[in-house]
């Protein structure tokens, strides 16, 4: 009976699918089986009665080996991630589950591990563990805090130092949104790719969750970190490709510098996405490596998020409207207003749109700041035209994430309806980045705000990554030209050029051209030269509240 357990001992262990190795507590080597052979590359008479440590990387320091064999002690069992050698001498991370066993009233130790380095070697690694991402094959935020951990504890005897990357890709929630998740997942394998491209042997990468990534980066020189974060930012300056379509994306990226900015991987993954953050304030597409005192403006903004949520669900009253009007520059006529909402916060004072929209976005809340902004209109704007001056246009800015919402129309009707009724025309801005992801019934959409008699415009044209071929498809009137071009406008500028490019395509296409952030008399001089039609900027009028325009806004010819 016992000579048949051992028999079926043997053949279970033997045919196991991962790796079991049993040792005694002095410790030697008692037992190996197939998967351990595979994996290590050792032989059964090459280790039996040999010590464990035959295995070791060398990059674990003692404390770690002292809370592996406490937690053994303590709890009876240690489970996670070491970084061992095979025969050949190559280091590998095996996940590692160590738990004593008794036979033949003996305590033997019992060693199961997998080579998590290795993906492709078994659909069970996966299914059984879920360390790795299904969709992009890459470690997942448990296996990634694992590699760090021991990344954190190893003997270091030359110093070496390395850095924790974290990577976010801009604009990627609009490519989800707007054109579906089996596109998004497409979308973003291929950007995973991209990633690994940059990194080089010896790097780990992760997809931590949605579009974040992180990674290990090892440094062999002060500017190894620098090199990589800017290819990992250039990388994107080129379409990612799916299905013959061009999506563009950018990334932002944050470091951290072990043991510079943490001694721990929780403190360096945090402070890694910290300076990521301070990378999305810059502007995006952009990198920044961790400092002290960005910490500060994160926190600040993580307050500002959570200030602005209670102040749309509780306190309308913190927010209004400004008008700026918009002239004909040829004739110095005013053309129309832009409506801009405006918070104003109890404790953050007035705060910038640049900083609140995007807030609204990222945390899902911006159809309820367009219903502030909606309520505000239809709160300044009269019943009947009365004395106005006919045929101005009100423009408003609306998100592109809001296109697919189906509670858009019903929100925008009735200030439409109150447009009309004074005899003005809607109009309605998208900022170009955004526009040129729209899906196709996004477009059917704006064609029907335009049958509807909405003018549709681009905002802040010159920014994004326009083709000629898309952009005459596009259901648009208007292109407003983002104000960084307006701001270098002058005889010897090169802006000058792009302006009078920019008015050349809009006249091939059919499209009224709107120039905004006039300062100075040179550029308003030179756009009339240029022949741009509309204008605004605080050289004509600065944003102001309705019953501040009213004047402005009347028909001194009617009785």
């Amino acid at each position: 009976m016992q000579a048949l357990q051992q028999k079926d001992f043997r053949a279970l262990v033997d045919t196991h699918p991962r790796a079991i190795i049993l040792s005694t507590t002095e410790p030697r080597i008692a037992y190996v089986n197939r998967m351990f052979q595979s994996v290590t590359g050792y032989q059964a008479e090459e280790v039996i009665g040999q010590t464990p440590s035959l295995l070791s990387s060398g990059l674990h320091s003692p404390e770690f080996y002292h809370a592996m064999w406490d937690s053994l002690e303590r709890h009876g069992r240690w489970e996670g991630l070491i970084w061992n050698r095979r025969k050949n001498g190559e280091t590998y991370p095996q996940w590692l589950t160590i738990y004593p066993v008794e036979h033949d009233n003996r305590r033997l130790y019992a060693g199961v591990f997998m080579d998590v380095g290795d993906v492709a070697a078994s659909n069970e690694q996966l299914a059984s563990l879920a360390y790795y991402d299904p969709l992009t094959e890459l470690p997942n935020r448990s296996l990634f805090q694992e590699f760090l951990k021991a990344r954190v504890s190893q003997r270091d005897a030359d110093g070496r130092r390395f850095a924790v990357l974290y990577v976010d890709l801009d604009f990627f929630k609009s490519v989800n949104d707007l054109h579906g998740h089996d596109c998004g997942d497409r979308v973003l394998q291929q950007a995973a790719l991209c990633i690994q491209s940059v990194l080089r042997r010896g790097d780990v990468v992760a997809r931590l969750s949605g579009d974040e990534f992180s990674a290990i980066i090892e440094l062999q020189c002060d500017d190894d970190l620098d090199g990589v974060c800017q290819r990992m930012t250039q990388i994107f300056r080129a379409p990612v490709v799916v299905d013959q379509r061009e999506y563009f994306l950018s990334a932002s990226v944050g470091a951290a510098v072990y043991p510079d900015h943490g001694r721990s991987g929780t403190e360096l993954l945090q402070n890694a996405d910290r300076a990521m953050y301070t990378a999305k304030l810059a502007g995006r597409a952009c990198y920044r490596i961790y400092c002290a005192a960005d910490t500060e403006q994160g926190r600040y903004q993580q307050r500002l998020s959570e200030a602005l949520i209670a102040s749309l669900k509780t306190a309308p009253e913190e927010f209004r409207v400004v008008y700026q009007p918009q002239y004909h520059l040829a004739s110095g006529q005013i053309a129309g207003l832009e409506a801009l909402l405006r918070w104003d916060h109890p404790e953050f004072g007035s705060v910038s749109p640049s900083d609140f929209v995007p807030i609204a976005e990222h945390r899902g809340h911006i159809h309820e700041l367009t219903g502030h902004l909606v309520r505000c209109l239809l709160a300044d704007l009269p019943q009947s035209p009365g004395r106005l001056l006919p045929g101005l246009r009100l423009a408003i800015n609306i998100s592109a994430r809001q296109i697919t919402d189906s509670r858009l129309e019903a929100l925008l009707k009735p200030l439409f309806q109150r447009i009309g009724g004074i005899g003005w025309l809607p109009e309605i801005e998208i900022t170009e980045t955004h526009l040129m992801h729209l899906s196709v019934p996004c477009l059917d959409r704006l064609r029907e705000f335009g049958r509807q008699g909405v003018i549709v415009a681009i905002d802040d044209f010159g920014t994004g990554y326009s083709s000629l071929a898309y952009l005459h498809t596009l259901p648009v009137h208007v292109l407003k030209i983002d104000r960084q071009f307006i701001q270098r406008l002058g005889e010897k500028s090169r802006d000058s050029r792009i302006v009078s490019a920019i008015l050349g395509i809009a006249d091939a296409l059919e499209l009224e051209v709107v120039a905004e952030g006039i300062e100075h008399e040179e550029q308003y001089r030179k756009l009339r030269e240029l022949k741009c039609h509309r204008g605004q900027g605080y050289l004509m009028a600065r944003p102001a509240s309705w019953h501040s325009l009213n004047g402005a806004l009347i028909d001194q010819h009617q009785e």
